[in-house]
């Protein structure tokens, strides 16, 4: 009997429908045939921003029936999450945000059997960020592509936003995973064999996104149980501004290089290992310190 491909569960933001469709594409050609997700829309995205997103998700078969709207309290995405595995039922599930990508050293039946044959119930990968080669915060077309648009990668949440980089990126049905896909309590992944995630969060429209997240769990309008996300959040509109509105791809503790979805970085498993073995996170050391990146 072959092995079943895992379930992908995902909670969905106001992304662009072209993201959507590059998405879906790029996990449906990894193996994966069931698609568990949620969409959440805040109050400011437009009626028309929503319709034309779920009209999207039907073209390309995907599950459209759980919408919500409303505040993006820091557990909303906790709480859609793990009612999707719930649903997902038995199994191992594919945990990966709609900017997320992930590139896997062995196709995905083989990694979970991996997995299964050495005693583990989750699987490890690790955030590689993707810009644009000069570092804007660039505007991308589908007719160009992801990896044309943001062809370098490198290590821009945990070396400069102080963010926890490290991702749960399947996990069987009864690993509890903590917020943000970060963690999994008791489970420990193998730090030799870890997914490159792709995470192309760095777009154009982002900057809105993270002032508007700043004000938000600033003014307690969007609730929030560690300062991380603002915290990162921050880091970064400060950076671009030191920068003339861009990511500085020239600083060599980021490690930006060019990379690509259709393999491995080149010798990801000892640099992704070395990474994940190493990392803790930040002391909390006064207002506004991360503790963990509980990334939606």
């Amino acid at each position: 009997m072959t092995p079943a491909s895992p379930a992908l569960v995902a909670v969905v933001g106001p992304v662009e429908p072209a993201l959507l469709t590059v998405w879906t594409a790029h996990y449906r050609r990894l193996g994966v045939e069931r698609f568990h997700l949620a969409f959440h829309f805040p109050q400011h995205v437009p009626d028309a921003g929503r319709h034309q997103l779920l009209a999207t998700a039907r073209e390309l078969g995907l599950p459209t029936g759980q919408v919500s709207m409303g505040p993006w309290h820091e557990q909303i995405n906790s709480k859609l999450r793990d009612a999707l595995r719930e649903q997902a039922g038995p199994g191992w599930h594919l945990l990966a945000d709609s900017d997320e990508l992930h590139t896997h050293p062995a196709p995905l039946v083989e990694v979970t059997e991996a997995a299964e044959e050495n005693g583990r119930a989750v699987v490890g990968g690790l955030m590689l960020d993707r810009v644009s080669a000069d570092g804007r915060l660039a505007l991308w077309r589908p007719e160009d592509g992801l990896d044309r648009t943001f062809p370098l990668g490198g290590h821009l949440t945990h070396r400069l936003l102080h963010g926890d980089p490290r991702k749960i990126v399947l996990a069987l049905s009864d690993a509890a995973v903590a917020s943000g896909n970060h963690r999994a309590s008791g489970r420990k992944p193998d730090p030799h064999t870890l997914a490159c995630v792709h995470h192309f969060k760095w777009r154009s429209g982002v900057v809105d996104d993270l002032r508007r997240r700043v004000d938000h769990f600033t003014s307690g309008a969007w609730t929030e149980h560690t300062p991380a996300v603002r915290s990162e959040a921050t880091r970064l509109l400060q950076h671009i501004d030191r920068h003339n509105n861009r990511i500085d791809v020239s600083d060599p503790r980021l490690g930006f290089r060019h990379v690509t979805l259709d393999r491995m970085p080149d010798d990801w498993a000892t640099e992704a290992a070395r990474i994940h073995t190493a990392w803790r996170p930040p002391r909390q050391s006064r207002p506004g310190s991360t503790i963990f990146s509980p990334s939606f």
